[in-house]
């Protein structure tokens, strides 16, 4: 199933998209407690999914896509985690810092050279926390910061937890999963460069209103056969600018979600992004975002997540 947060006038509502894709059947109408919203029905286990599956085959109450304002599925997220596994996007992003300091500095660009992989991130997986309230969805329009003048999208999949627990088996983690999403961890890249030299990880180049996007929905897992055969595709204006998959991933989800829960406890609803894949955001091609840019992001049986960058000025 494709499960959406919409709204078409009456608020936050749960839908399940039909098979044709140009309706939603919405389950919130069905009264039934878990179908409330998406975090009801994550919460409610494989009952939730049942009772989801059963409204969407009733065909009960349905609502056209096109009149609807699609939300993020998970407006409020439990916790957002994202890493970093694609090996070529880890060797070249810092190569892209490296001209954009040089460019900052006022000093000539330096071009583009070839990265490496450190060895951290073949032993583990990387990863960050970031601000689970800065959350936006399919069709927002993303309000640029004005701290900053380089905008960059990253194109990511990403997985919602359906089952916590703790100190998971990586043998065991595919069934923690309820579904993948799409990921567009929009990022200042001038605020980026600044903020890291403290050690810490990104802050305000990360963190911002709608810097993190979901959608359109959330497709379970019984859709996906291998994650890791997933086409992604991004395009600028309509200009392909990465065309990926995500089969070279350093650490699958399975070790992103074992590593994670090492003595702390994963819950229901938490979002794990896999990290940009290779060639997924104009720093690896010292390409940025412009005002006015429509930024879409497509990922080979989930669907298409489309926003518009807009200068806060």
């Amino acid at each position: 199933m494709k499960l959406a947060t919409f709204d078409s006038g009456q608020g936050p509502r749960l839908g399940a998209l039909t098979a044709s894709g140009t309706d939603l059947i919405d389950l919130t109408a069905t009264g039934t407690a878990a179908l409330a919203n998406m975090q009801s029905l994550i919460d409610a286990g494989q009952k939730g999914l049942a009772a989801a599956r059963e409204a969407l085959d009733a065909a009960g109450v349905s609502v056209p896509l096109a009149d609807v304002r699609l939300l993020a599925p998970l407006p409020c997220p439990p916790q957002i985690r994202d890493a970093s596994t694609a090996p070529r996007h880890i060797a070249h992003a810092p190569v892209g810092m490296r001209r954009l300091a040089a460019v900052m500095a006022g000093e000539p660009d330096p071009g583009h050279a070839e990265g490496s992989v450190p060895d951290i991130y073949k032993a583990q997986p990387i990863f960050y926390i970031t601000n689970r309230f800065s959350v936006a969805g399919d069709g927002d329009t993303i309000v640029w910061p004005d701290y900053s003048s380089y905008m960059d999208y990253e194109l990511e999949v990403a997985v919602v937890i359906g089952k916590g627990g703790r100190d998971i088996a990586a043998d065991d983690a595919l069934g923690h999963i309820f579904g993948f999403t799409i990921f567009n961890d929009f990022s200042a890249r001038d605020t980026q460069l600044r903020e890291m030299q403290g050690m810490l990880g990104p802050a305000k180049g990360k963190s911002f209103d709608a810097g993190n996007v979901f959608g359109p929905w959330i497709v379970t897992t019984d859709e996906i056969a291998d994650y890791r055969n997933l086409r992604c595709v991004a395009k600028i204006n309509g200009r392909t600018v990465t065309d990926s998959r995500l089969g070279d991933m350093l650490h699958g989800f399975e070790d992103m979600i074992a590593f994670i829960s090492n003595a702390e406890t994963l819950h229901a609803g938490e979002i794990i992004g896999g990290g940009t894949v290779n060639d997924g955001c104009g720093l690896e091609r010292f390409e940025f975002l412009a005002d006015g840019d429509v930024v879409e992001l497509t990922v080979e049986g989930i669907g298409t997540l489309t926003n518009t960058v807009v200068r806060s000025s």
